[in-house]
């Protein structure tokens, strides 16, 4: 039997987590590398930067032809559970990945001054991948399960055919996507900085320990299966609720 591949989506959402990578992660080296004009901006210029860049990310990979526009592994994961189509699995999750890595270069290259000048190895690495503000490894990961769970509940709920029996307004869903992630950061993130996405932490990861980042420290790998399962298992509990619930 012969598989349809829709290179049109798998494009998208190579080239939308690119986006949400270069804004979202852009967002954190500016508001924590010495002598960026952002410098300690805070969280809530953090929390904002995201929800612009998965708006973006979204309706990038929408205009490319991704009606899906999942950017997350988390959410393919969810929509295979709830809809079918296991092929994205092995379609969109090595696209989403390569997005990630890809935007976390061109973080890097866009402050690439900035890096010498902070002396801070552990803000460096908060301009790539996630950590926890405490280090509790299954709280941690309760709070991935979590976050991850609203996300997908949320999402499917604002797309429900209750919610709006017409759909959704044409260019409206990714402006609600961006409102959410932005509420899960504001309510929910101040624990493990909201990772809810394997490839926004995995591939950034990556880039962090193979890049030539002056003076960086460690690449957290013995933290780094809590961003990538927490997220899937919440996603995962989501979706098998989105299906008990017949929402």
């Amino acid at each position: 039997m012969r598989v349809m591949v829709n290179w049109s989506a798998v494009i998208g959402e190579f080239v939308g987590t690119f986006v949400l990578i270069v804004l979202g992660n852009g967002v954190v080296a500016g508001a924590l590398l010495n002598k960026s004009k952002a410098q300690n901006a805070g969280w809530i210029s953090i929390t904002t930067g995201w929800a612009v860049a998965v708006f973006a990310g979204v309706a990038v990979s929408a205009a490319l032809g991704d009606a899906d526009g999942h950017l997350n592994p988390a959410f393919t994961l969810a929509s295979v559970m709830m809809t079918g189509n296991p092929i994205r699995l092995i379609t969109y999750i090595p696209a989403q990945l390569l997005g990630a890595f890809c935007g976390a270069v061109a973080v890097w290259l866009q402050y690439k001054p900035h890096w010498e000048l902070t002396e801070d190895a552990d803000a460096k690495f908060a301009c790539f991948a996630t950590a926890p503000a405490v280090y509790r490894p299954m709280w941690n990961f309760f709070s991935e399960v979590l976050g991850t769970f609203v996300l997908v509940l949320v999402a499917t709920a604002l797309f429900s055919k209750r919610v709006s029996p017409a759909g959704v307004a044409a260019g409206l869903g990714p402006m609600l996507v961006g409102a959410l992630v932005w509420g899960i950061g504001l309510s929910l993130g101040g624990t493990t900085g909201y990772a809810i996405n394997p490839a926004r932490d995995f591939g950034p990861r990556i880039a962090h320990s193979v890049l030539p980042i002056a003076g960086k420290g460690g690449s957290g790998w013995r933290y780094a299966w809590v961003p990538i399962f927490g997220p899937l298992a919440g996603a995962a509990l989501a979706a098998a609720a989105v299906r008990v619930l017949s929402m």
